[in-house]
């Protein structure tokens, strides 16, 4: 995952870059990285963010730093931004998303001239790729549009140059951007939790494909959005921070309503205490607990910020670490009770069970449902890095034991009505070792976040993607 900040001022935009950047970095664990136009040139720093978090990093940085313009991301798995001098000028770019065919773009960038730093563990940075593919149009515009087209995937672009900010939503609108308004100065993000402590307020959400300049002028949009829209649903279910709006409805609500459905399908449990994983297993567990008129708890609790999410590391050994280390059980909360555990889903299954599930047994928990809040996970995220490899998900561990083989087509598993839905379910359930588990249906998740089923991604839940021609064989 990733996400991008950008702010424009009257006068220094340094302050606000710097808080900005950091409201994103729940959604990366590796690097943090700024860049500000000064005058005529563009000064940039990055750091490695995986020891140690982004404001303790870059406070004294961000202050030796002063211009109009400023763009910033987080990421976990590329260093940025990149800076690029080309024939219409230079500039630095920061990117939110994942570009599915990178290794063909740098093979047929090769192929016309172009040459690629090479990183640490011998890959290819993403976003110098975007910056590369930008770099063949005949200026900024053309150049972000050159490099929309070619990319397969998503790819949401800040683009920082002489003439302000150009913002660009991804072609089928998978990661979000939006533009906030204070007085004359603007931002622009992935994450609109930026906004409420730094003073802005929503002024809009870019369209898929859409490219805007923004700069102490004011917005001007320079191309038009397109009619495909899929945002990513991960981002109201996990990804997202609570107080953060996607296509004007909020994380926090969505959850909330999310959990309501989990308890209307839940009749005939008899529980004690309701909770949730924190921090994203909160506000699912809130919306369940309200509608259940079940008293909700805290039997685990996150000790500080500071760990993170272990969802987001992309080493295995470091997320179990982090799942082991961030949860602390409260005995006198646990002891004695049935308890319902709402989840924002289910990846690999492991944490919930040897990290969660052991550590309220161990405290003496006498009954334990799951509940995730999303339907069960059966492929790999292409186009934000919200799931890894396929092998990994708990729900093909169990079709693979079931029929004795892993298969293609999955769609029997997918449908909560089949029986085989049912004894994948059971598997997963004996697994982890819960006395029941329940996973939200796909209607239900898409009712809670309330756009029609066409304009979200549904792809890592059923396989499907309306944005035709924006997936590899």
């Amino acid at each position: 995952m990733s996400g991008v900040f950008g702010a424009v001022s009257q006068k220094d935009c340094t302050t606000d870059l710097f808080y900005g950047v950091d409201y994103q970095t729940h959604l990366g664990t590796e690097y943090g990285g700024i860049a500000v136009l000064s005058g005529k040139r563009i000064y940039r720093q990055i750091h490695d963010i995986s020891q140690s978090q982004f404001k303790s990093k870059f406070y004294e940085d961000y202050k030796k730093f002063q211009g109009k313009y400023g763009i910033g991301a987080i990421s976990d798995s590329d260093a940025q931004p990149m800076f690029l001098n080309t024939k219409f000028g230079s500039f630095a770019v920061c990117m939110a998303g994942l570009i599915e065919n990178t290794n063909e773009l740098i093979k047929d960038l090769h192929k016309r001239g172009h040459s690629f730093s090479e990183t640490e563990d011998g890959s290819s940075n993403s976003v110098e790729v975007v910056a590369k593919l930008i770099s063949e149009g005949d200026d900024f515009v053309s150049g972000i549009e050159h490099m929309l087209s070619k990319i397969i995937g998503s790819a949401s672009v800040l683009l920082l140059c002489k003439d302000g900010i150009y913002a660009a939503r991804d072609r089928f609108g998978y990661t979000a951007l939006a533009i906030g308004k204070r007085d004359k100065d603007f931002a622009v993000c992935s994450e609109t939790c930026s906004f409420p402590n730094t003073g802005f307020e929503i002024q809009k959400f870019l369209m898929p494909g859409e490219i805007v300049l923004i700069n102490e002028n004011g917005i001007k949009q320079v191309r038009g959005g397109g009619d495909t829209n899929q945002t990513c649903s991960f981002l109201w279910i996990y990804a997202g921070f609570p107080a953060s709006t996607y296509e004007g409805i909020n994380v926090e609500a969505v959850r909330e309503r999310c959990g309501a459905a989990l308890a209307r399908r839940d009749k005939d449990i008899q529980v004690d205490v309701v909770s949730g994983v924190p921090d994203s297993g909160t506000a699912h567990a809130i919306g369940y607990a309200k509608e259940s008129k079940k008293p909700y708890r805290r039997p685990l609790v996150k000790y500080t910020p500071g760990y993170g999410r272990s969802y987001a590391p992309p080493v295995q050994e470091i997320r179990d670490r982090v799942a082991k280390m961030k949860l602390i059980p409260i005995k006198e909360v646990i002891d004695g009770n049935r308890i319902i555990v709402c989840e924002d889903s289910i990846v690999r299954g492991t944490q919930l069970k040897n990290f969660t599930i052991n550590k309220l047994y161990d405290n003496g928990a006498k009954e334990i449902h799951v509940r995730p809040a999303c339907p069960p996970l059966m492929f790999p995220c292409k186009f934000c890095l919200s799931t890894r490899s396929i092998h990994e998900l708990a729900a093909r561990k169990a079709i693979k034991d079931i029929e004795g083989k892993d298969i293609e087509d999955v769609s029997k598993y997918t449908d909560h009505a089949t029986k085989e839905y049912k004894k994948m379910v059971e598997w997963i359930e004996k697994d982890i070792g819960v006395n029941t588990l329940r996973y939200q249906t796909l209607e239900d998740m898409i009712k809670a976040i309330g756009l029609p089923r066409e304009k979200l991604c549904t792809y890592c839940w059923n396989g499907e993607c309306l944005a035709k021609g924006n997936l590899l064989p």
